[in-house]
């Protein structure tokens, strides 16, 4: 009798103590968009979620970065994968946030009508396609025959505004934020997904036309042949590591409340970082694993733009060196701000979530 009183004794401590374990793991939410710039948050929920000692990590697909910015405004996650400039104005708005780190350096590049492309002798390899004057040249002169030339972006407060901003600023030409700006180019808000249609669309119309988007759309664009790739933002954008693009924003509430559970979570992507790009140079089983797990989520990628956008070769986006940047940020505010893309400069000390800055912040040139 003792022996069974025992038994049940040892058996309900151990289920009582497994339920206040997994109680005791804190829920961290994340907000994202389905780009490349957001698969390590993919591979981290989907490799590591288990092994997390202090955070339950879920993530939500958010079909548009308006509809991010008013979610993570009005606490409905706990943590957010936002474009840089993006981030800085919803900054502005609240200081309810702060900036944890990184999600990927470089991926975004500009891919342009078929009518556009025939004017410009664009080598056959992606990676020799370079910012190169003839298509600013082109661009002129197309901009003398038809009312205004518009490009699509993600959204005006995103560094892809700003790349395209600063190659026409390299070549003598003008960007237009709003439509009665007196400029040779304009850029227009389209939604990733929607992009290649857009352009294909805009094609058909026999319109000079691009889009400045994220892997793997202008990837998408060359590859269903409704234009091409004419340069990668990591050629406009220069720097040692690779330009700051989107990176990760944490609620101050959080911070306060689940720093370890939010630490676990940016410490797995940046672990997945490292996953998705030792699989991207050795190829085989778990670079097969990786295009399955993100199809898994965004099945409106297709396994050839993955593969295409993880090109070792090309190399136009990458997931390393994922803390906190400060000057890499402060490149692309300066930017911003000088295109009009963003009115006003914040305080990035005070926008930056760092322990230590001597042991995160990456000097970037």
């Amino acid at each position: 009798m003792n022996r069974v009183i025992l038994v049940f004794f040892t058996v309900t401590l151990l289920l009582s103590t497994r339920g206040y374990t997994k109680d005791e793991k804190l829920k961290i939410n994340a907000l994202y968009i389905p780009l490349a710039d957001h698969y390590a948050a993919i591979i981290a929920y989907e490799l590591y979620r288990y092994d997390m000692e202090y955070a339950d990590f879920s993530i939500e697909r958010v079909p548009n970065w308006d509809l991010l910015r008013a979610k993570f405004l009005n606490d409905k996650a706990d943590m957010a994968f936002v474009m840089a400039p993006l981030a800085m104005s919803m900054y502005q708005q609240s200081q309810s946030f702060k900036w944890v780190g990184l999600m990927h350096r470089d991926g975004n590049g500009l891919a342009i009508t078929h009518q556009l492309a025939e004017q410009l002798a664009l080598p056959a390899e992606r990676n020799a396609r370079l910012p190169q004057k003839n298509l600013a040249q082109a661009v002129k002169l197309a901009d003398q025959n038809q009312n205004k030339i518009i490009v699509g972006v993600p959204h005006i407060l995103s560094t892809h505004s700003v790349a395209l901003f600063k190659y026409l600023k390299d070549n003598n030409l003008t960007l237009g934020i709003t439509p009665n700006d007196d400029a040779d180019v304009f850029v227009r808000t389209v939604s990733p997904p929607s992009s290649p249609a857009y352009l294909l669309g805009q094609g058909n119309l026999s319109q000079v036309a691009g889009i400045e988007q994220s892997l793997p759309w202008i990837d998408v664009v060359e590859t269903e042949n409704y234009g091409r790739v004419a340069w990668f933002s990591k050629d406009i954008i220069t720097s040692n590591n690779g330009h700051v693009e989107c990176i990760a924003l944490a609620t101050n509430y959080a911070l306060n409340n689940k720093k370890q559970a939010v630490d676990e979570v940016f410490l797995a992507i940046k672990k997945a970082g490292k996953y998705i790009e030792e699989a991207r140079e050795q190829g085989g089983d778990n670079l097969n694993k990786i295009v399955k797990l993100i199809r898994k989520h965004i099945p409106a990628h297709t396994e050839k733009a993955i593969r295409q956008s993880l090109n070792p070769e090309l190399r136009v986006i990458n997931y390393l060196n994922l803390d906190i940047d400060k000057p890499g940020l402060q490149k692309i505010m300066n930017l911003a701000i000088e295109a009009g893309v963003l009115k006003q400069v914040i305080d990035i000390d005070e926008f930056a979530h760092i322990d230590k800055a001597s042991d995160n912040e990456i000097e970037q040139k």
